[in-house]
């Protein structure tokens, strides 16, 4: 089986990584950048839409 990943990008200090996204909430969530701590909606680190259609699908 494979392993499903989304991308996320902090759009305060461009952090790139990527997470499971069983361990996001959804993507109107409140989310914070582990490093740099700044704010969000969840939907607001995705790069792209498919990873935004991930994490809906996910979290339906």
């Amino acid at each position: 089986m494979q392993e499903t990943q989304v991308q996320l990008l902090c759009p305060a200090c461009t952090r790139d990584w990527e997470l499971d996204p069983r361990d996001l909430s959804g993507p109107r969530e409140d989310f914070a950048c582990p490093d740099c701590e700044e704010t969000g909606v969840t939907a607001d680190f995705l790069r792209t839409k498919r990873d935004l259609d991930v994490l809906r699908q996910f979290s339906e």
